[in-house]
């Protein structure tokens, strides 16, 4: 029996430092089928930046309207300019097979668990093993200076109070066995009964057969 799969919306959220992008970038390797949300934002284009690569570059009345016709699957205003996650590009995704990897907050990670789509969301949250190991890997990366590594810092407590609002949650102490996790719950995941629509007509198959047979 072959059901046809529904992609599945795999939220991958963590503070500063657990670790995140590069177990996505993991997971692209795992399985290059899996896509990255694009975001929708109002912000202006960068040099190098194209519409529907980095970002799809909308209006602030494009972007208002989109939300108002329940057309964003999440959004926020940020630093004066609104990001948000459209809702077609994943719904044809999804429903074609595909999976779709969002990196968002906590608060974007309940906007679509709540939302049309919700129950295809599958939510993962990563732990850091230690504070001090969090800021250690902050400081180790030699990206942000004290200031903002300060303010990373102040920020993580708040993601890590929700976590309890997600599906899964693992400890990244040790990289390859996170990966390993994260695997072997979405390959799970991905054979939840509402991701197999096929299944139904196969019963009613199965039931059909049994009639003719008895």
């Amino acid at each position: 029996m072959t059901a046809t799969r529904r992609g599945l919306l795999i939220i991958l959220s963590s503070p500063s430092g657990a670790g995140k992008s590069t177990l996505a970038r993991r997971l692209r390797d795992w399985d290059p089928e899996i896509e990255f949300s694009i975001s929708a934002t109002t912000r202006p284009a960068r040099p190098g930046e194209e519409h529907g690569r980095e970002y799809y570059f909308v209006s602030e009345a494009d972007f208002k309207s989109q939300v108002a016709d329940e057309g964003m699957l999440e959004h926020a205003h940020v630093f004066g300019n609104f990001y948000g996650s459209p809702r077609a590009p994943v719904q044809t995704a999804i429903s074609q097979g595909r999976d779709v990897l969002f990196d968002i907050d906590w608060q974007g990670s309940q906007q679509i668990t709540n939302s049309a789509l919700g129950a295809h969301t599958l939510s993962i949250f990563l732990l850091p093993p230690s504070i001090r190991e969090l800021r250690n890997r902050l400081e180790s990366r030699g990206q942000d200076d004290a200031a903002t590594i300060a303010r990373r810092m102040e920020k993580s407590w708040d993601e890590i109070s929700h976590w309890g609002a997600y599906d899964f949650v693992l400890v990244n102490d040790d990289l390859d066995a996170t990966e390993a996790q994260l695997k072997t719950i979405i390959a799970a995941t991905r054979l939840r009964r509402s991701q197999m629509p096929g299944l139904t007509e196969h019963v009613r198959h199965l039931q059909s057969e049994f009639e003719e047979l008895s």
